[in-house]
């Protein structure tokens, strides 16, 4: 197990390895362990099925137990332009695998996958985020819960760019106005954790092949909004730690005492093997009850 989160007060960028710097006292014991999932893809192709299987059994037998499982959305493989059946049969592969094979509690978050639009669909009635939050079980794609002293928020990052044909990482004024609200309304000693699919802040969108003299950033790829949203959790200094997916890679940006992991993919290079040098694989994190942390990315093939 990594060393303890310790970083407090601190400005500037850091990408970091994955060892956490800091110290643990070893009378203390976590308050909750986390298993972070993101980007499954799953279909019932490339060996996906009993991979994902394979990755439930193997987050479900560490010692000590997890807890809770986080899904960070892209949970099957694709539904944007795909038709109805094909996407009935992936979501069906889905709930029968979590159904048979995980025993554990989990909280989903929608990912840029999970949302069908589908321009000749539009009429329809689970056009959109619709059809997901239908299977999930979500009244509304943003929400939070409290949980062992920690307070989660799961955030919907993904919105229509403005050209309504593909999308942007984004809030939006109303859920940007809720967060605010969360976060005023929640005690500042109470520690928070944030998810959301597409990355808060990272610094994968440098690593790229073949640069010139610049780099290519794609409103999908990282939150637009990113600096309105960090200035708002540094008025919140009890927000400690931000998880995210999406990019299929692994990554750790320390900033304002803010730690934003990106943690990697269940499925790697959608069930073709690593995506660069990142492993198919899952964050495991043990969260403190004075809101630091533990966290290693495991994996499990």
């Amino acid at each position: 197990m990594e060393r303890r989160t310790a970083l407090r007060n601190i400005g500037g960028l850091f990408l970091l390895p994955s060892v956490s710097l800091g110290f643990t006292e070893e009378t203390q014991k976590p308050v909750l362990r986390i298993a972070h999932l993101t980007d499954v893809h799953l279909k019932d192709e490339l060996g996906a099925p009993a991979k994902f299987a394979k990755c439930l059994h193997h987050l479900q037998e560490q010692n000590p137990k997890v807890d809770l499982v986080l899904n960070g959305g892209d949970v099957v493989f694709d539904m944007n332009k795909e038709n109805i059946s094909t996407i009935d049969k992936q979501w069906q592969l889905l709930n029968n695998t979590m159904k048979n094979e995980c025993s554990l509690p989990v909280r989903y978050c929608l990912g840029n996958h999970d949302i069908w639009w589908n321009e000749n669909s539009k009429a329809d009635t689970f056009y959109g985020k619709k059809y997901s939050m239908d299977k999930l079980n979500l009244v509304k794609p943003y929400y939070s819960f409290i949980q062992n002293g920690w307070k989660f928020i799961v955030l919907d990052s993904v919105h229509l760019d403005i050209d309504h044909t593909w999308y942007i990482g984004k809030l939006g004024y109303e859920q940007f106005n809720w967060l605010e609200s969360e976060l005023k309304t929640t005690n500042p000693e109470m520690p928070v954790l944030v998810m959301s699919h597409i990355p808060i802040l990272t610094a994968l969108l440098m690593i790229e092949d073949d640069i010139v003299n610049k780099w290519t950033m794609l409103g999908g790829d990282m939150h637009t909004d990113t600096s309105k949203i960090i200035s708002l959790f540094y008025k919140h200094p009890n927000v400690k730690l931000c998880l995210s997916g999406h990019l299929h890679m692994k990554d750790k940006v320390v900033y304002n005492g803010v730690t934003y992991l990106c943690n990697g993919a269940v499925s790697g290079a959608w069930w073709n093997g690593n995506r660069r040098e990142t492993a198919p694989g899952y964050g495991l994190i043990d969260l403190f009850a004075d809101g630091s942390f533990e966290e290693k990315y495991v994996n499990y093939l």
